[in-house]
């Protein structure tokens, strides 16, 4: 018998009506665009998180959908206990998250690398003893500075582009993470179970 599912998606962000809408919080918005796209069912309290669970669209590999609510720098905490119960090698967990580093609009899909300084990112890989998940970086642009506590405040702070490159932007990141879950469902068809 397989895991209860294929992969588990995490978007990254903080709870509460004061977050939403900031540039940290974009992997919330990203993962409530698929569960919402795949019909999966209404989020529910689970591992300090927020969880669906569902197929990828119809005929789609089944995944879970997290939120975690531990706000950011603790997403290690529902992240690492989600993973044990669904018994899932690293690389099916794919982390949707703001990158600074990354211009506004430019979206890149990658496995493993460095955390950037990235606080939720690090608490995953100390939860999940390595940082070899899938991510997809969504890029929210950098502040004019290095002064730790103004780019804390600009992640934290709403977009200032207009709505409808927002909307643009995860709608696009949706899709990234879209083509990455399907595309590793369809490798496992063609190489056979087993040999992902």
């Amino acid at each position: 018998m397989g895991a209860p599912v294929d992969w588990l998606i995490v978007g990254l962000g903080n709870p509460g009506s004061q977050y939403a809408g900031t540039r940290h919080n974009v992997g919330f918005e990203v993962a409530e665009k698929l569960a919402a796209r795949w019909g999966l069912p209404k989020l529910k309290a689970k591992y300090a998180g927020l969880l669906t669970e569902g197929r990828a669209g119809p005929g789609g590999p089944r995944v879970a959908v997290l939120l975690p609510q531990t706000f950011m720098n603790d997403a290690g905490d529902s992240v690492g206990p989600a993973r044990g119960v669904f018994g899932l090698p690293l690389e099916r967990v794919l982390v949707v998250h703001d990158e600074i580093d990354l211009p506004f609009g430019e979206i890149r899909v990658r496995v493993g690398g460095g955390l950037a300084g990235h606080n939720g990112l690090k608490s995953l890989k100390a939860a999940l003893g390595g940082a070899d998940f899938a991510r997809i970086r969504v890029g929210v642009g950098r502040p004019p500075t290095t002064d730790p506590e103004r780019v804390a405040a600009y992640v934290l702070g709403r977009f200032r582009e207009p709505r409808e490159e927002v909307a643009l932007l995860v709608e696009e990141a949706a899709d990234a993470a879209e083509r990455a879950v399907l595309a590793s469902a369809a490798e496992t068809e063609q190489n056979g179970p087993g040999s992902a």
